[in-house]
């Protein structure tokens, strides 16, 4: 770590996570009427920031209990035809937090219920998740921490730079 970096006040968190949608309207309506998360912000712009080039597009937020957000750009004209290819979930995805087993299993149920294909719970031992798309193709995870999770966290915090030091040798010399 540099002095400079030392100085700097650590990141504190993460105020929102944003993603292109294909259609704010049906957006919202899987993010607020099946996952039950308050459509916070819906700001509409005719410019798009720093450029100043003409972009009209729309920008919603949906407000999560820890009061951080997921966001979403509806801006067609620039959003290609593969814009919405589904990714794998290791290119990108999003895991929302819940309680307990109970509420994951209830989450499950829910998605099902709306015809949502998921998948889960899978064990990956410090946590536990199910896994879905949105409409958007965005890969979702909804999971829960296991009771030993802080513990595993730590254990694995002990050792995770020389994993990934061993993992960078392997990689490099292949």
């Amino acid at each position: 770590m540099t002095d400079s970096m030392a100085a700097q006040q650590p990141l504190k968190g993460i105020h929102h996570s944003a993603h292109r949608c294909r259609d704010a309207e049906q957006t919202r309506a899987f993010y607020e009427d099946l996952l039950g998360l308050p459509l916070a912000a819906a700001l509409e712009e005719e410019r798009e920031p720093g450029s100043g080039r003409k972009h009209p597009f729309v920008h919603i937020f949906f407000r999560l209990g820890d009061g951080n957000y997921i966001a979403f750009f509806d801006a067609p004209s620039s959003a290609g035809p593969d814009s919405f290819t589904p990714v794998h979930g290791f290119d990108r995805h999003v895991a929302f937090e819940v309680a307990d087993g109970t509420a994951l299993r209830g989450w499950q149920a829910r998605l099902n219920a709306a015809d949502v294909p998921c998948f889960g719970p899978i064990d990956h031992g410090f946590v536990q998740s199910v896994y879905f798309n949105d409409p958007n193709g965005l890969p979702l995870e909804i999971t829960i921490r296991v009771a030993a999770h802080d513990a595993i966290m730590a254990q694995e915090a002990v050792h995770a730079r020389a994993v990934l030091d061993g993992w960078t040798a392997k990689k490099r010399g292949a």
